[in-house]
């Protein structure tokens, strides 16, 4: 999509601050974290939802979900980390692309954020 600015990420259009690629997904550091560690797991294919994405999307955010626990183990994620994913404006959806948010390294607490 030309006005997603993750889809503009992923072509290299924008810089960012990579942890992890692959033919699947991209994940990097969040430019404004919510945690000591904030990184986005981004698919390379643009759908802004779970209801929206089709059979090969699917697959793409299961092999998202598989790396995930390698990715917040190179972070230093050892004590845990929580994941987000916001789907839809109410629930504070800002990037119509779906993403994985992978929060952590610091005690969460019990409130979503």
């Amino acid at each position: 999509m030309e006005n997603c600015i993750f889809c503009k990420i992923l072509a290299g259009e924008i810089p960012s601050s990579k942890v992890y690629e692959d033919e699947a997904m991209l994940a990097f550091r969040d430019i404004n974290p919510q945690a000591a560690v904030h990184v986005l797991v981004v698919p390379k294919s643009h759908f802004a939802t779970l209801a929206e994405m089709d059979e090969a999307q699917a697959e793409l955010v299961k092999q998202c979900f598989v790396k995930i626990p390698a990715i917040a183990a190179s972070l230093g994620l050892e004590n845990g980390y929580r994941l987000i994913v916001n789907q839809g404006e109410d629930a504070g959806q800002t990037v119509h692309h779906l993403h994985i948010h992978i929060l952590g390294g610091q005690a969460m607490g019990e409130k979503m954020l």
